[in-house]
């Protein structure tokens, strides 16, 4: 079957986004140039342009999905742990923490990321992540596990502390130590949104 013009644009998307991962990893983005980047897969520039429009674009993509799968593993790694709804909400947090020691994460989404694409609650990867804690919330709440308080408020302060405690992470020279002290406040900090009484089950 012939390979219709929409596949090879995927095929092409493809393959310059793991190339860039790869480069942004090992050199960072700052370090990688375009022709390093086409190259490596034995494209043009001209094929970079049209796909992403420049380098910037290139980097916005490999965020988005090394971001995304950040936030699927950590929320694989909270069912696989079980426990109450809330237990898997806190183990998400602490599995998106965790992930900024992998040397992809910590290059690509936590230092470069917000270094040149800005404010990462405006990434739509973190929107996704929003809506889902915002779901949980609502379950949670309808089942009187947490206090009455406005969910998507309450949950922008939940991402943005597990994101903070990442970024901290992944810019510290005591990586293991920072992520066990980040965890342990995040959860202290989530709690006090539990009706009195109610706790952690795991």
């Amino acid at each position: 079957m012939a390979t219709t013009r929409a596949q090879m644009m995927q095929q092409t998307r493809a393959k310059l986004i793991a190339a860039a991962r790869k480069a942004f990893t090992e050199k960072g983005y700052a370090s990688t140039s375009m022709d390093d980047l086409t190259a490596a897969v034995g494209l043009t520039r001209g094929a970079l342009y049209h796909n992403f429009g420049d380098k910037r674009g290139l980097l916005a993509a490999v965020v988005e999905e090394v971001d995304g799968e950040m936030a699927t593993a950590a929320m694989a790694q909270a069912e696989r742990r079980g426990g109450s709804e809330w237990d898997k909400l806190m183990a998400e947090g602490a599995a998106y923490i965790e992930a900024a020691r992998n040397p992809e994460v910590r290059r690509i989404v936590l230092l470069d990321g917000p270094a040149f694409l800005g404010d990462p609650s405006q990434w739509p990867s973190q929107n996704a992540c929003l809506a889902a804690t915002m779901r949980s919330l609502e379950t949670l709440a309808a089942q009187g596990t947490v206090k009455p308080v406005a969910i998507e408020a309450a949950a922008r302060l939940l991402n943005g502390a597990a994101l903070n405690a990442a970024l901290w992470v992944a810019a510290s020279d005591a990586p293991d130590r920072v992520m066990q002290d980040a965890t342990a406040t995040f959860e202290q900090l989530a709690s006090g949104l539990l009706v009195m009484d109610q706790g952690p089950t795991g």
